[in-house]
């Protein structure tokens, strides 16, 4: 078995539950993002990142606006529509159940 594939696979699984939720917490731009994501320990590349936030929006759960930058070209933030929320929600709801349930085989297990 390969570990670090494991482990990747589980990481993509909440990858939309852990966007959504830092798009939540304030509008995000695209860095703002993966910034987010690797303070967490959760590596993520724009290559990863674009076709997600496209992917979401096309599902409603997003939209965007453009912000001029000082520093550049006009930026994208992305915040969430109310489907967004609604889904946030339940997606939050099911990593909890998850992670009761995936406790409870283990800790039982270990006895």
């Amino acid at each position: 078995m390969n570990i670090d594939n494991t482990t990747a696979q589980m990481r993509k699984g909440v990858l939309e539950l852990c966007i959504l939720a830092i798009i939540a917490e304030k509008d995000a731009y695209a860095s703002d993002i993966i910034d987010k994501l690797k303070s967490s320990d959760l590596i993520v590349v724009e290559g990863t990142l674009y076709p997600l936030l496209t992917r979401l929006k096309n599902d409603g759960l997003l939209q965007y606006r453009w912000e001029e930058s000082t520093s550049g070209p006009p930026r994208k933030y992305y915040q969430l529509t109310p489907d967004g929320e609604i889904t946030l929600a339940a997606l939050k709801n099911s990593w909890n159940d998850l992670i009761k349930a995936v406790d409870k085989i283990i800790t039982e297990t270990e006895k």
